[in-house]
């Protein structure tokens, strides 16, 4: 299509359609206007006004998250939030999806994905020192996602390893909503002292624009457009990443930020040069002249368009006083990085682009960014709901307890993902703690006596049963595993997954399980200080389930508090925090005996959740805990299963008492495993009344446990280890 054609034949020929405007959007751009778009125009607005963009139809809803707390520097709308953990500390984190490129091109996208929110982390003047990830897949086996997954997992190894920014760990399910449609969730965090904050503004009229990084080509264009459209477009060509590069613009940026002369720094994500030029210049107030002939391009004749809305990765805009363009270009390309100056920043408030003597776009700058379309869609309860609720609780029939729990390690969901991250660069810079594997990782700050806890997390399929109750069971699994590894969870940041949200069921589940995750947030005393919303995620018409991820980060007081996931000594004792009932609802045993998820999701008391983590965290604290985990997927029997299978030749005798199968299996909420030197067990209890002993660790590599004074299963540790830690690699031969 030619990008010269005029505004009337953009509008008789309704382009703007297939860019991804409404028939209403286009008439608001011309009356913003008071004229006809052009094509490029039209483009810039298509683009702006994505939902991947403008969160045009989420907005509404994020605004109830709590985004403020003592601990928060920079919340929401900047490139990533920022938390203060003392000595004039202070960690940047988001995260970020790229569920669409992944969907097209699983290795570019996943890798894509990496470089794209380490750019926000950096943009901030933070140094990244670890990314995590959070995956969907749909089950192994099938020739499509077994692709999908080695590609995807190929992808991120890629990036991180080469970038030299440690993937620490992450988590990932499989669920047949995700066949078609994976879900590529990325988070890093950076640490900056709060000296070196900086912000995406294009302040001081008269500045200037400089453009540092890959030259500009012809890759994903209308890439934020595609991301917020039911239509996948197949030949799409995808952007490309160069780690190598992303490396040497990491310490170029970084160097940048020691100078006064740096007035705003952002970096060029969906929508290239659009949505870094103009968010920057509204954000200040201000408005942004673009040359486009200056622009380093990377293909010949390319047109005010494609520049503009071009995806090209590796890219960052920075905005420089006057006079002083010298320094940072000479400082790019002391990093063998290519930068040009493409602009300045002028006093009318408006985007301005100039090429071959041309203005292609004259367009008020708030109109893109500020001013943006917002939209409050109808919500109605999903059919389904209901049933659902009124589904009496079916405790599923097991006649071999021993078969089952081997049945449970190797589902995939549970199993062991050393596949996945023995292929990641997980201690680059020998400051990972703890590593992929464990609930939550520990990345030490510098060589202090403080460290960080890091964790993603989101069970979908409790929030498929109930949106509201599994939103706040997402927030409180990811401060369960902060806890359980002896750190104070801080705040959050989220990557939020949907179907298409103007299905009115869609929407109410978007809308429950954010209120669901914003009451867990209030009451666990963790904001949200950023995130991203990922829409139109369909496996083969069908919306994916409900899929909103929690990141979350948490503080050591000191390195002492860093507690295990595993069985540590012989002869400790095992407690149980907690009381079980039969919360079987989007369980792992209900799929396995019934091949479907329903009923009620487990039940969740915030303020029981609160108090509790808070007495685990106590009792951590003062040296009284050998080991945590908490309970998750596949219940009690799972997690000490996984407890001494991670553990060196030990294993464990535990007496239960109640029905078999709830005992064993229930996922019931709020609730760990803790191991506890005899020692100890008089100051242990004193803090945690409602933990109960339920047995003791044994230096024989079996597990053993009975029910009711009756044997319910006596495995060998190396048979289980053998099962859950092959399970993945053997699914995907």
């Amino acid at each position: 299509m030619a990008h010269n054609m005029s505004p009337e034949e953009v509008e008789a020929n309704k382009v703007y359609l297939e860019m991804g405007l409404t028939e209403d959007e286009f008439n608001r751009a011309k009356s913003i206007l008071g004229r006809l778009p052009n094509y490029t125009e039209t483009g810039i607005f298509s683009v702006m006004w994505s939902e991947h963009c403008s969160y045009k139809t989420s907005k509404p809803l994020l605004s109830k998250f709590p985004t403020k707390g003592p601990q928060v520097l920079v919340g929401p709308g900047e490139g990533a939030g920022v938390v203060d953990i003392g000595d004039d500390q202070a960690v940047v984190f988001k995260m970020e999806s790229h569920n669409s490129p992944s969907r097209i091109n699983p290795f570019e996208g996943a890798a894509t994905g990496i470089g794209g929110i380490l750019r926000d982390v950096f943009s901030m003047g933070a140094r990244p020192i670890a990314a995590m990830n959070s995956l969907r897949f749909g089950p192994l086996g099938d020739e499509r996602t077994n692709y999908l997954f080695k590609e995807v997992v190929r992808g991120i190894a890629h990036y991180g390893n080469n970038v030299g920014v440690p993937t620490v760990g992450g988590e990932i399910q499989f669920d047949d909503c995700y066949s078609d449609s994976p879900l590529v969730n990325a988070m890093v965090v950076g640490l900056i002292d709060h000296k070196d904050i900086q912000k995406g503004i294009a302040a001081g009229v008269g500045n200037s624009v400089i453009y540092a990084g890959a030259k500009t080509g012809r890759d994903g264009i209308h890439g934020a457009t595609h991301s917020s459209d039911d239509a996948v477009s197949e030949d799409a060509k995808p952007a490309a990443g160069n780690p190598h590069l992303e490396k040497r613009l990491i310490e170029a940026c970084l160097e940048a930020i020691n100078s006064e002369n740096l007035v705003g720094m952002q970096d060029m994500g969906a929508a290239g040069l659009t949505s870094s030029g103009s968010e920057m210049a509204s954000a200040a107030g201000t408005g942004m002249l673009l040359d486009l002939d200056t622009v380093p391009q990377a293909e010949e004749n390319m047109s005010a368009y494609e520049m503009m809305l071009s995806e090209t990765q590796e890219r960052m805009l920075l905005v420089v006083k006057k006079g002083t363009e010298k320094e940072f270009l000479d400082l790019f390309n002391a990093h063998d990085i290519e930068a040009a100056v493409v602009g300045e920043v002028i006093e009318e408030k408006v985007f301005k682009i100039k090429h071959e003597n041309k203005i292609w776009a004259d367009i008020p700058v708030d109109a893109l960014d500020a001013d943006a379309p917002v939209y409050y869609l109808k919500s109605k309860e999903a059919k389904y709901y209901q049933t659902f609720q009124n589904q009496e609780t079916e405790t599923p029939q097991v006649t071999d307890h021993g078969e089952m729990l081997k049945t449970l390690l190797t589902r995939e969901t549970i199993a062991s993902k050393e596949w996945v991250y023995k292929q990641f660069d997980s201690n680059k810079d020998n400051k990972t703690l703890k590593g992929p594997g464990s609930g939550a990782a520990v990345v030490q700050i510098n060589d202090q006596d403080k460290a960080i806890a890091i964790t993603t997390d989101s069970n979908s399929r409790y929030i498929y049963l109930d949106p509201k109750v599994g939103g706040q069971i997402a927030v409180a699994e990811a401060a369960r595993n902060i806890v359980a590894s002896g750190a104070k969870p801080l705040a959050i940041t989220d990557g939020l997954n949907y179907g298409n949200p103007t299905n009115e069921e869609v929407f109410w589940q978007m809308e429950e399980s954010i209120d669901g995750i914003s009451a867990a947030c209030k009451v666990l005393d963790v904001p949200v200080i950023s995130g991203n919303v990922s829409m139109y995620n369909q496996s083969e018409g069908e919306a994916i389930y409900p899929t909103p991820i929690i990141g979350m980060v948490g503080l050591f007081e000191s390195l002492k508090d860093i507690t295990p996931n595993s069985f540590q000594n012989a002869d400790d004792l095992v407690y149980l925090i907690g009381e079980t009932d039969a919360s079987f609802g989007g369980s792992e045993i209900q799929k396995v005996v019934t091949g479907e998820y329903s009923g009620q999701a487990p039940k969740l008391d915030l303020e029981i959740e609160k108090n509790r983590q808070a007495k685990l965290l106590t009792a951590i604290q003062q040296g009284l805990v050998e080991s945590a985990e908490d309970i998750s997927e596949g219940g009690l029997a799972v997690c000490v299963a996984e407890s001494v299978i991670r553990s060196e030749n030990l294993g464990a005798e535990l007496a239960l008492s109640g029905e078999a199968v709830e005992e064993l299996y229930s996922e019931t909420q709020s609730r760990f495993v803790v191991t506890v030197n005899k020692a100890n067990q008089e100051a242990f209890e004193k803090i945690l009344k409602e933990a109960h002993i339920i047995g003791k660790v044994t230096n024989e590599a079996t597990l053993q446990i009975s029910v009711n004074d009756t044997l319910a299963m006596n495995e060998e540790v190396d048979a289980l280890r053998q099962l859950w830690s092959n399970s993945i690699e053997n699914s995907i031969k």
